[in-house]
């Protein structure tokens, strides 16, 4: 990373030294993979996941059938299955999508600062995170941005999501990857999941390599979802930025006038080799950076909260109440735990300018906080 960063005002500086709690050294996890433990909590650490993530040959069950002999294997293991269809009326919905590496600003204001307080931010923020990217049909071409979050996967109930994705991470991080969903109907075949020997077809994809998952939405699919790596080195490319979200609507219902999905996560020193931890809502942080969301009174708001990492937020918006979990009760401001969703849906009354913000007050202060603006 480039070490010439502009001089601030020391007055002005969130540094360090005033926010120090969640210095250098925190968010160390540790990743199992292929047969062995390795702590990632230091300068290095990530490189030694990435190398024994590269080691990891793919299982004879990712190719085909496992063969009765495998130890441990069950009747279940020699399953075959179909790939579902669409219910009548339903569709199929396709995406094409990359994982990728990507230069990635955690702070791309110019100059870095928190709009909330007023305050610069000090040191390097830039990092090479591992994002789903998507293209065009076949991969042809780039559709759209390489971003944290990747691109929200929509659908109604009765239709299929079929996502095809190509693993293009470049030779020095060359390793396998998957996508494994939340919330919709899957066969093993297209879980997503890395499982040593018991790995089935959609578990291993390959440097260079490309997957068909087909994944069907279901009633009790309705609302919004996750998706993420789980290939051998999932802790980690996880927390580099390898997820996104799924909406599942009801079939015919109207949309929201606004719908915003919002991961509450950190990208700590051992996952960015950085100086500090970042608490991050869709991998930015601090107010101006995070994303501004603009809404006009008389709107259905829709905003999905996803925790997506091994902490505990919550989400709090000021001015503003909604029915928690659907039920009687309000709240404003609700827990959201790993890869857990909460959906905040009100109609909007309340103009002017708002925070919303994870309600921990270390992550807030960290920068898991951003401005809602709201027009009359």
């Amino acid at each position: 990373m480039p070490n010439s960063e502009p001089k601030v005002n020391a007055a002005d500086n969130l540094s360090l030294g005033r926010r120090g709690f969640l210095a250098a050294g925190a968010g160390a996890f540790l990743c199992s993979i292929g047969g062995q433990n390795i702590l990632v909590e230091k300068a290095g650490d990530a490189a030694k996941a990435d190398a024994a993530a590269a080691r990891v040959k793919k299982p004879a069950g990712a190719k085909s059938r496992l063969a009765s002999k495998t130890p441990g294997a069950s009747p279940v293991d020699q399953l075959t299955f179909t790939t579902p269809e669409p219910q009548p009326g339903g569709k199929v919905v396709e995406y094409w999508l990359q994982a990728r590496v990507a230069s990635w600003d955690i702070v791309p204001s110019r100059p870095r600062r928190d709009f909330w307080h007023g305050m610069a931010v000090a040191g390097p923020t830039s990092f090479r995170a591992f994002v789903y990217q998507p293209m065009t049909e076949g991969f042809a071409a780039e559709a759209g941005p390489a971003e944290i979050p990747g691109p929200t996967l929509e659908c109604e109930v009765g239709d299929v999501i079929r996502v095809h994705v190509l693993n293009a991470l470049p030779d020095k991080y060359a390793q396998a990857i998957t996508m494994h969903p939340h919330g919709v109907r899957y066969t093993p075949e297209y879980d997503g999941a890395y499982m040593g020997d018991f790995t089935r077809a959609g578990g291993y994809i390959g440097p260079g390599e490309s997957f068909t998952y087909t994944w069907e939405a279901l009633p009790e699919s309705v609302g919004a979802w996750s998706y993420h790596d789980h290939g051998p080195n999932h802790t980690l490319n996880t927390m580099r930025g390898l997820f996104g979200a799924i909406i599942v609507h009801p079939r015919g219902s109207a949309r929201p006038d606004l719908s915003k999905v919002l991961f509450l996560h950190s990208l700590a020193p051992p996952t960015t080799g950085l100086q500090r931890v970042f608490q991050c809502i869709n991998g930015r942080s601090y107010a101006g950076n995070t994303p501004t969301i603009e809404a006009k009174v008389g709107q259905e708001i829709a905003i999905y909260a996803i925790g997506m990492d091994d902490a505990f937020h919550d989400f709090h918006i000021h001015g503003h109440r909604w029915r928690k979990d659907g039920g009687s009760v309000s709240t404003d401001n609700q827990t959201v735990g790993p890869a857990e969703t909460i959906t905040v849906r009100f109609t909007e009354d309340n103009p002017g300018r708002w925070l919303y913000h994870c309600h921990v007050m270390s992550h807030q202060d960290n920068g898991m906080a951003g401005f809602y603006l709201v027009k009359p």
